[in-house]
């Protein structure tokens, strides 16, 4: 699976989150579910799953053969709950 990112994106993502939106190829999804809290300019995405052991959420959108991962960080016990198990 190809994913994509911004470099700036990556960095600031990093800074914030502690993880880089490229380990997202490591990613193990459990549950997708559509990204609908605004109007973006495209169908974004909302993958739960696991990363290191631990649980995370992969924002992303869908491009012409492959994804480009918008947001990487680790998911709140509550939302993971609602939406994998």
């Amino acid at each position: 699976m190809d994913i994509e990112f911004d470099p700036a994106k990556d960095a600031a993502n990093i800074a914030e989150h502690g993880v880089s939106p490229a380990a997202a190829v490591d990613f193990d999804i459990r549950a997708v579910v559509r990204d609908e809290r605004r109007d973006y300019d495209e169908e974004r995405f909302n993958a739960f799953g696991l990363l290191y052991g631990r649980t995370f959420c992969l924002t992303f959108c869908r491009r012409a053969g492959g994804f480009r991962a918008i947001s990487l960080r680790r998911a709140h016990a509550k939302e993971y709950r609602r939406h994998v198990l």
